[in-house]
């Protein structure tokens, strides 16, 4: 299970290359939970997509790149660099990520990362 687990956590974050909204949503819950903990969360597909449509579409790239994953039962824990290439300007924002897995999809996803690192690096 462990293994399933972190195969399909490290498939959602490679999805994030095609910059598929659709695609992305694919991976949650109806009812799953996205917090990037500096911001409110975002509960259910419609708020999670409403979150996506403000940064997915307008990168020219967008890739994870994950450094160390581990698992324990249905949660896995994610050590990445998220990289997004918008306006000719790159990104490059150091994220811990935890996920927690139900029946094969994300049920919920917080992601601790610094806000201000992201906001001087697109201003």
């Amino acid at each position: 299970m462990a293994t399933d687990n972190v195969r399909l956590v490290e498939e959602f974050c490679g999805a994030w290359a095609k910059r598929d909204v659709d695609g992305i949503l694919g991976y949650f819950t109806p009812d799953a939970v996205y917090h990037n903990i500096p911001l409110d969360p975002a509960v259910g597909l419609d708020a999670i997509r409403a979150v996506l449509e403000m940064f997915v579409p307008p990168a020219d790239e967008i890739e994870f790149v994950i450094h160390k994953i581990i698992s324990d039962g249905d949660t896995v824990v994610t050590e990445r660099t998220d990289r997004f290439v918008m306006s000719g300007k790159t990104i490059a924002l150091p994220v811990a990520g935890v996920f927690e897995l139900r029946d094969g999809k994300i049920a919920a996803w917080r992601d601790y990362f610094d806000l201000q690192s992201f906001t001087n690096q697109s201003a």
